[in-house]
């Protein structure tokens, strides 16, 4: 068995269609129909259903593609290993955030230190950040969502209140606390439910005072609640994070009276994947920041 056939298999599998796995692989559909017939042959069993010109994993196939993944990701986190050993390159850091406005600051200050390493940075839902952390896709996340599994780690930074947020305009704008039960009929900007803070807000409400909130704008970005609420439309819950270094909202926070809305920021890894040792120097770097944060 060769790693050839286990790539073209991988993009068979996925796509589910010979033509453009061929066409993704850049090789001729016959070329690629006989190597995956001969991995076929080897493991013993068809591994895709086949119907005319249209195939389908088979459940031989489904429980091959998820070692066949497995064998890739082993070989990517090996390929790093030796690279980060060798200073072929100078790090490549993947870093799933659930706030964005904490990064400029915070990046800025660790590439002062080390200009040469490169961020990539990954804004999804907890479900998602939880399988690309699971898979090594991500070298960390930084999230107030609670993260679990047998190879996770994670790191408590922050705790922090939630507020909520009103337009300058709102009757509410100036109160220094709220009542949930003062909420039930405003009109609420927040992510979507699939967000686990948008989940958690409305088990919140439904558990305080009986209702879930009525969300009339739904969107993917903290930062576009915010900016709604600048322009003055609708109320939203948010931690205090959320807000800070973004704009000036002071006037526009009000501390909700009667709930136990707090959330805490965790530094989340996996310790089943090899992290290299520019995220390793980023992970002690995070750690000590928030250590020293006095806002």
């Amino acid at each position: 068995m060769e790693i050839l056939q286990l790539r073209y298999f991988l993009a068979t599998a996925k796509l589910e269609q010979m033509t453009k796995a061929a066409e993704q692989l850049n090789i001729a559909q016959p070329s690629l129909s006989k190597t995956i017939s001969r991995l076929e042959e080897q493991v013993g069993v068809p591994l895709f259903d086949r119907n005319g010109r249209n195939i389908r994993l088979n459940a031989y196939g489904q429980a091959f593609l998820k070692r066949v993944e497995n064998v890739f990701t082993e070989l990517d986190e090996a390929e790093r290993e030796i690279r980060d050993m060798a200073g072929l390159d100078r790090g490549v850091i993947t870093l799933a955030v659930s706030l964005t406005n904490l990064l400029p600051e915070m990046l800025g200050a660790f590439l002062e230190k080390h200009p040469n390493i490169q961020f990539h940075q990954v804004v999804e839902p907890i479900d998602v950040m939880q399988q690309m952390l699971e898979r090594g896709k991500i070298d960390m996340c930084l999230t107030f969502a609670e993260i679990g599994g047998e190879h996770i780690e994670s790191q408590e930074l922050r705790t922090e209140d939630i507020y909520l947020l009103v337009p300058d305009k709102h009757a509410l704008a100036g109160r220094e606390s709220v009542s949930l039960h003062e909420l039930k009929d405003e009109s609420f900007i927040g992510l979507r439910p699939i967000f686990w803070f948008r989940q958690m807000t409305d088990r919140l409400c439904l558990r305080n005072a009986g209702f879930t909130p009525r969300t009339t704008i739904e969107v993917d970005e903290v930062d576009a609640v915010l900016l709604l609420l600048k322009q003055g439309h609708g109320v939203a819950f948010a931690p205090d994070l959320a807000w800070r270094t973004r704009m000036d909202l002071s006037q526009n926070r009000v501390r909700i009276s009667d709930w136990d809305g707090q959330v805490q920021l965790r530094l989340v890894s996996s310790n089943r994947h090899y992290m290299s040792a520019a995220a390793q120097k980023f992970r002690e770097f995070i750690i000590e920041y928030f250590s020293k944060l006095n806002w």
